[in-house]
């Protein structure tokens, strides 16, 4: 494969951050030429992983490590929609304009081969498709958009069972996709600005591109869900971030228990000290990492429960028994990767999904955010006692090594990049009108 210049763009989004830059440090190994478009407070990060970082001049700037900084503040929603509508307005939508300009002027200065954004960056998208490029985004939770096949992603539904159940997906579909129209103005601002047609809806925006790379297990998802042509899944990426640090554990040897909730801030403090307060009631050892966004020294904890501000997941989890979790797709993941079961206390944005999916595959089961200490230790004994979690949860992980086996990210972003530029290219993603289903 001859050398080729691929540009990235990410936000300062917590966990959707280790996996874009996992596929752009893989192709800097691979001997291409990669830079990042990033938030400043993401720029060590990306050094880190080996590629150079470039910052947003126009485009939003946050720091999701400091809630003061955060962009989208969506802990001070009192709603899931209002929650939702915070991204909408303060990345995908309402700023498509400053992403779409910071983009093409860096493509102006110095062309790439390949556009590669997280998939929540349509400014990005728009930059690229009036550049003429390939453009490919990376999404990094399951595939977030209804589809046939499975229940409308977001409210975490089990899925259909005969006629009535699949008329509830039709029905349910056009309605999870509205709360995206508030957004269609600016966004087709940034499009005609850039002297590109208007789309009809934000759905459609967000398949605009020539492939779209889930990186996410596909033997997580609903066997039967069908995707768009241009989607591909290329398997989870399983690294731990660069400021994940070294392993220290509890002392003994009891069960060890990983909880973690979030390297952003989640107003999660009171959830942290519930679980540690859980554990100190039961015969396991507790490695609870806070994340950047919350001090340690701020969680209450029992003796037998090590706090502290971050480990390395994957090495962790070799000596854990149980995760307890937020459900963000990265710590559910790699736990299952490692065939260790989860225990969902989701916080929001993606989690209720993926714990409905951690659910379904049996690898776990799910507590409320507002669980009590006890309801808490009872999931774990619960999923301690009982093999069968265990069971799916290696499951699980037998089909990740496999999914992982060779990394399929890289190979479909070097095949698009060895394609034809430019918007002749002929592939379907350019030329769907809206998400499947």
């Amino acid at each position: 494969m001859m050398r080729r210049n691929f540009l990235f763009a990410t936000w300062s989004g917590g966990g959707a951050v280790p996996p874009v830059l996992s596929v752009a440090r893989a192709l800097r190994e691979r001997g291409h030429g990669v830079r990042v478009l990033a938030d400043t407070s993401l720029h060590e990060e990306v050094a880190a992983a080996g590629v150079e970082p470039i910052a947003w001049t126009t485009a939003p700037q946050g720091d999701v490590t400091d809630p003061a900084k955060d962009v989208i503040k969506d802990f001070e929603a009192r709603t899931p929609l209002g929650a939702f509508a915070r991204l909408r307005d303060r990345i995908v939508c309402g700023p498509a304009a400053g992403y779409a300009r910071d983009t093409l002027a860096e493509l102006r200065a110095r062309p790439a081969d390949v556009l590669v954004a997280e998939h929540m960056l349509l400014g990005v998208f728009t930059a690229g498709e009036a550049a003429g490029i390939p453009v490919a985004g990376l999404v990094t939770t399951l595939y977030p958009f209804p589809t046939p096949g499975a229940p409308p992603p977001g409210p975490g539904l089990a899925p259909a069972s005969g006629p009535l159940g699949r008329l509830r997906d039709r029905m349910l579909a056009p309605l999870v996709l509205k709360p995206w129209g508030k957004g269609l103005p600016a966004l087709n601002a940034a499009r005609t600005a850039h002297g590109l047609p208007p789309v009809p809806s934000v759905a459609d925006a967000f398949h605009r591109v020539d492939l779209l790379l889930v990186l996410s297990p596909r033997a997580l998802d609903y066997p039967g869900r069908r995707f768009p042509a241009h989607l591909r899944h290329v398997g989870p990426r399983l690294d731990d971030p660069a400021w994940a640090g070294e392993l220290e554990l509890p002392e003994g040897d009891a069960p060890l228990v990983l909880a973690s909730l979030s390297s952003s801030y989640m107003n999660q403090r009171t959830q942290l000290e519930r679980i540690a307060e859980a554990l100190g009631t039961l015969p396991v050892r507790g490695l609870l990492t806070t994340g950047p966004a919350v001090d340690p020294a701020t969680i209450r904890a029992p003796g037998n429960v090590l706090v502290t501000a971050a480990a390395p997941h994957n090495i962790a989890l070799r000596h854990a028994a149980v995760t307890i979790t937020h459900a963000g797709h990265g710590t559910a993941v790699k736990s299952l990767a490692a065939g260790v079961p989860l225990v969902c206390v989701p916080l929001g944005r993606d989690q209720t999904e993926v714990a409905r999916h951690v659910e379904i595959a049996g690898a776990g089961i799910t507590v409320s955010k507002n669980a009590s200490p006890r309801t808490i230790a009872h999931a774990v004994e619960r999923v301690l006692g009982d093999s069968s979690y265990l069971r799916e949860a290696r499951r699980l992980a037998a089909e990740i090594a496999a999914e992982t086996a060779t990394d399929r990210a890289v190979a479909e972003l070097e095949a698009l990049a060895g394609r034809a530029t430019g918007r002749d290219m002929g592939v379907p993603g350019r030329d769907t009108a809206a998400p499947a289903g």
